[in-house]
Order: structure tokens, then C-alpha cells, then sequence
């Protein structure tokens, strides 16, 4: 089992790079003909890197939109980041100093982690509008994480697991050394679910992740008077 479950991250971890790599790739290359930054915008760089910031830090524009949505959206996407932080012990020996000493936050983490996805589910069931254009993949990733959530929330103050042998399994699978991976079901379900997320992530809603960095509204300079903007297909045209 525990060969089954080394092929099943290999086979993830290179659909989730690939993947990955080539939708960031597609969107670098898509061309952006139009100057529509959403105003008010910044009319440098500098300015266009802070705003940035504040979109993937603190959800600026969701915050402007609605004040609940944010709250749960922020809060799980602060929880996996420091869930995620935390899960870095799993892949290095010896454990950064810094990952060490965010092993406390990221613990409890998680509880902000389920409760963040656990709004943005009951938003999704009760809020009407919300409800209309819902897909039943939109639940279905909800489902998902949730599960992922509560399962590892479960590992760590309901159901202990052998963690030093899961780091054991995890190292030895960067390194080709092998390992045995305990076969407590919570556990299993985690990594099956977790492994299933690497492998969708690419070809889902998801990619939002990479993909705000590219959208044109955030990432452009509010300079159409004083800068022409004129993308390289469009120039070429111009030219011939």
C-alpha cells in the first residue's frame, strides 16, 4: 500500500507542475489588447505591485464587495497558508527554524481553515444568487477540502497518527528512499483526498491561484494617456 500511495503523489505532483506550469505559460502568453485596469487604479508599477498585494493578501476587492464572503474567504486561505507552512516539516530534515516556530499557528490554523470553507458552503446553499450559478463542482471542492480540513484536524487532537513515520514515507519519497506509511484510515483518506486535489488542481476553478497575477484589471498601469498600449501581435499588424 504504501508503493501504491508513493506512485499515487509521483503521478500528482507531476499533473500538479505540469499542469500548472502550462496554464501559467497560456496565460503569460495570451495578449491583453485593451487598457481596463479597474479604477481607480495606479498609474506606476510600484503602485501596480501594491495593489497586487493587497489582492492576494488581504482580498481587497472581495472586502469592497462583501464583508462575509471576505471573512470566510480570507480565513480559509490564511488557515491553509499557515496549514501549509506547518506540512513543510513533512519534506525537509533538518526542519527550518522558521517552520519550527510556526508549528503552534499552523496547528490551530486548521480551526480557521474549516470554518472559512464551512461559510463559503453554507453561502453557497442559502444565498440565492450564490446558489443560481453554483456548479456541482463548486461543491464538490467545498466537499473536498472540507474533508481535507477535518481530517487533518482529526489527526492531530482526536485520533493521534504515527507522524514521524509519515515524515519517514515522505522523505524517503523525495529521495528515493522509501519509507513505510502507516495505514490509519483518517490518514489514508487525507492523502487519497489530497492527491486528488494536486491532480484536478490544474484543470479547475482553482487556478485562480496563478491566475490573478495575469488578470488584466489588477496587473496594468492606469496610463492610457499618457503611454499607448499596444500589444506585440497588434504592433507587428500595425507595422506590416
Amino acid at each position: 500500500m504504501s508503493s501504491v500511495y508513493a506512485l499515487l503523489f509521483i503521478v500528482a505532483t507531476i499533473v500538479l507542475v505540469i499542469g500548472l506550469a502550462r496554464k501559467i505559460v497560456q496565460y503569460a502568453k495570451t495578449p491583453a489588447p485593451l487598457k481596463i485596469p479597474t479604477t481607480p487604479a495606479p498609474v506606476t508599477q510600484t503602485g501596480v505591485v501594491f495593489r497586487l498585494f493587497r489582492e492576494v493578501v488581504l482580498f481587497e476587492s472581495l472586502f469592497k464587495s462583501t464583508k462575509w464572503t471576505w471573512i470566510f474567504s480570507w480565513l480559509f486561505h490564511m488557515g491553509l497558508f499557515l496549514v501549509l507552512l506547518r506540512h513543510v516539516r513533512y519534506f525537509i530534515d533538518p526542519v527550518w527554524l522558521p517552520i519550527q516556530l510556526i508549528q503552534p499557528f499552523g496547528k490551530y490554523a486548521a480551526f480557521a481553515m474549516v470554518a472559512g470553507l464551512a461559510g463559503l458552503l453554507v453561502r453557497r446553499i442559502f444565498v440565492d444568487r450564490v446558489r443560481y450559478i453554483s456548479a456541482p463542482s463548486d461543491y464538490l471542492w467545498l466537499l473536498i477540502l472540507l474533508t481535507i480540513g477535518m481530517s487533518g484536524a482529526m489527526m492531530t487532537f482526536v485520533i493521534h497518527t504515527d507522524v514521524v513515520a509519515v515524515k519517514q514515507f515522505f522523505t524517503g519519497f523525495w529521495t528515493l528512499s522509501g519509507g513505510e506509511l502507516p495505514m490509519d484510515p483518517i490518514l489514508l483518506i487525507h492523502l487519497t483526498l489530497v492527491a486528488v486535489l494536486m491532480i484536478l488542481l490544474p484543470f479547475s476553478k482553482l487556478l485562480h491561484i496563478p491566475g490573478v497575477f495575469f488578470s488584466p484589471t489588477r496587473n496594468q498601469v492606469d496610463n492610457p494617456r499618457e503611454r499607448r498600449h499596444l500589444v506585440e501581435w497588434a504592433r507587428k499588424f500595425e507595422e506590416s
